[in-house]
C-alpha cells in the first residue's frame, strides 16, 4: 500500500494536457501486465511480425512450425509459432490489422522475451510508386492514438537505424531495389481526405500505413528494437480517384523471406 505522499509523487509523474492523448503517464506500473496469463512463456530473441494474412500460416505450415503460445482476442486467435531454419530460431506471428490490436500483441511478445523484431506489410502511396515497390520507413508520422500512451508526444518517430542499416543490408546483397521512405501512420482509413494527402505529401510522407509508428513507440518502450519493410499497394498519388490495383498481392511471400534473411544478420 502506497503512502499519500507517495501516491501524490506517482500523480505528478503524469504529464496533463487539455487534450487527453497528449497526456502521459511516465512512470507508474500498468495494472494489466502485457504478459498476464503467460508469466513462464520464454520465446525467441528474434521476431517477424508480419501483416501477411494467410501467408503467415501457410509458411508456418510449411515450416513444421510449432505453436508456442496462441494470443486470444474476442474476434480472432493469433497463433505465436516458433520456426527453425539454417540454423536459427525465430518467432513468427501474424500482425492484426489497425495501430491499438497491433501494438497490444507485439507488447506480449516482447513481454515474453522477443527483443529483435521485423515486421511487414502493405502500404497506400502518396506518389507515384509501382505497384509492389519495396520501402523502408525511416520515420512515421504518428497521427493514430496508441504511440502516444507509449512514449510522450511527438509529430514523428524516428525508425532504429541499426535495424534500417540491416534491412538495406539484405535488399543490396539480393539486389531488390528499394526507396527509403517518411510514412504517415493514421487510424483513419476513410478519413484520408484529398486535403490531408496533399498536406502530407508536402511535409515529406510518401506511403501511408495504419501501424507503423505505434509499433515503433512500443518497441522503443519496451527496450526492444524493431525494423520494417512496406510494400506498395493501392494509390491515393491521384486525390480524385484511388486506385486499389492488386493490393501488392505478389509481395506477401517475397516480403516475408525477407524479414527472415533480415533475422540472420541483426
Amino acid at each position: 500500500m502506497l503512502s499519500i505522499p507517495e501516491r501524490i509523487e506517482r500523480i505528478k509523474m503524469i504529464q496533463k494536457h487539455e487534450l487527453p492523448i497528449l497526456e502521459y503517464d511516465s512512470g507508474s506500473e500498468e495494472v494489466i501486465k502485457p504478459n498476464h496469463g503467460a508469466e513462464q512463456l520464454k520465446l525467441p530473441e528474434k521476431c517477424v511480425y508480419a501483416f501477411l494474412g494467410e501467408a503467415v500460416d501457410a509458411y508456418a505450415f510449411e515450416a513444421n512450425a510449432a505453436v508456442a503460445e496462441t494470443f486470444e482476442t474476442i474476434t480472432r486467435n493469433y497463433p505465436v509459432y516458433i520456426i527453425k531454419q539454417d540454423g536459427m530460431e525465430f518467432c513468427l506471428c501474424a500482425a492484426p490489422l489497425g495501430a491499438p490490436a497491433a501494438a497490444q500483441l507485439m507488447d506480449f511478445l516482447i513481454s515474453c522475451g522477443c527483443r529483435k523484431i521485423i515486421s511487414t506489410g502493405s502500404c497506400g502511396v502518396l506518389t507515384n510508386l509501382a505497384e509492389n515497390e519495396f520501402l523502408i520507413p525511416v520515420k512515421a508520422l504518428r497521427d493514430e492514438g496508441t504511440s502516444y500512451h507509449y512514449l510522450p508526444a511527438s509529430r514523428s518517430i524516428e525508425l532504429d537505424k541499426n535495424i534500417r542499416d540491416a534491412i538495406e543490408r539484405t535488399f543490396l546483397a539480393q539486389k531488390i531495389p528499394f526507396r527509403e521512405c517518411i510514412t504517415w501512420t493514421t487510424d483513419g482509413f476513410f478519413r484520408e481526405t484529398q486535403d490531408m494527402v496533399k498536406y502530407r505529401r508536402a511535409e515529406g510522407c510518401t506511403t501511408v500505413e495504419m501501424e507503423c509508428a505505434a509499433l515503433a513507440a512500443c518497441a522503443r518502450k519496451r527496450g526492444a528494437s524493431f525494423g520494417q519493410i512496406l510494400y506498395a499497394a493501392d494509390s491515393l498519388a491521384n486525390v480524385l480517384e484511388h486506385d486499389e490495383r492488386d493490393w501488392g498481392k505478389d509481395s506477401l511471400r517475397k516480403a516475408l523471406a525477407l524479414c527472415i534473411e533480415v533475422l540472420q544478420a541483426i
